[in-house]
């Protein structure tokens, strides 16, 4: 059934429910890591030798590490059920189903990534880039939602020039602080298992090299943030969004760091990132609009000129 929006009917859901998910996901890995779990279940795709679920002496650490695995069931099934009811539609919304189709194969992707894991007994590069993946997901996903509403066809900058340079170099500074922060987290306490211990960066110098950068693109969103509310740009909102939750973000990161990195604080950091990551996605793409609309606000500037 096709709803008046021209998309399946439970669609829209399906979208929101396949984000929602990655985003809880990142919290249930957070707290695989933050709890010592992440070798609850020693083997995979089994749990222990032999059993697929944990056993009694797995303890609460394997109901942790299996209960994160077993939400990448319902993960991928949201998947596949956007990228089914988008198939249906595919002819119209070419830009959809390329999405669907790459959040999809990155969600394959992560559980893979999550065998290696537990296979190579928590590398710390290899736990980074699971949760790097995570990360991206939650962007691709988000970029559907974004998509999901608006209707298909060219786009145009819906901003002055300036506005878009100024957003991308701030997106660029949100990449950097994600990834000093995965540095930063892999070379600090919390590796996942008592009996791993990391070493080779240190935490303290890559802490202020995740910390500046935040500073930097926090004042930077804070320009746009004016500029947008000041000249009524269209991303106006997806950065007010953006702005509130960096400022969040910053206050959860100073008091981690002075509070000896109390894990629920850090579990909180993982997911702000998150959705710091998500806004900004919203954000860059609220830069353009369709190309019909551009046209009729500029017609309707110069009317107003005019008058």
């Amino acid at each position: 059934m096709i709803s008046q929006s021209g998309l399946p009917r439970f669609l829209v859901p399906a979208a929101w429910i396949s984000f929602v998910l990655n985003v809880v996901i990142i919290a249930t890995g957070g707290a695989v890591r933050l709890t010592g779990s992440g070798l609850g279940c020693s083997e995979w795709p089994l749990c222990t030798p032999g059993s697929l679920t944990p056993t009694p002496e797995t303890g609460i650490h394997g109901i942790i590490e299996f209960a994160n695995r077993t939400l990448s069931g319902p993960v991928l099934l949201a998947a596949l059920v956007v990228l089914v009811l988008t198939w249906r539609i595919r002819s119209e919304r070419q830009d959809l189903l390329g999405i669907s189709i790459a959040a999809t194969v990155l969600v394959v992707l992560q559980a893979l990534v999550g065998a290696f894991v537990v296979w190579e007994s928590l590398a710390a590069a290899l736990v980074g880039f699971h949760y790097s993946v995570s990360i991206v997901i939650v962007c691709v996903t988000a970029a559907y939602l974004v998509r999901m509403y608006e209707p298909v066809g060219s786009r145009a900058l819906a901003v002055p020039k300036s506005f878009a340079i100024l957003s991308a170099i701030t997106a660029v500074g949100m990449v950097i602080i994600i990834f000093t922060g995965v540095l930063t987290t892999a070379a600090g306490p919390h590796s996942g298992d008592v009996n791993v211990v990391r070493d080779g960066f240190d935490a303290t110098v890559l802490s202020h090299l995740h910390a500046w950068p935040g500073y930097i693109t926090v004042a930077l969103i804070l320009v746009l943030f004016i500029w947008a509310r000041r000249e009524k740009l269209r991303p106006s909102r997806a950065i007010t969004s953006l702005l509130i939750v960096m400022i969040v973000q910053i206050l959860v990161g100073v008091y981690q760091a002075r509070s000896g990195l109390p894990p629920l604080a850090v579990g909180v950091h993982m997911v702000l990132a998150a959705l710091t990551a998500a806004i900004t996605t919203i954000t860059m793409l609220r830069l353009k609009c369709p190309t019909e609309v551009v046209a009729s606000q500029k017609g309707s500037t110069r009317q107003q000129s005019r008058a």
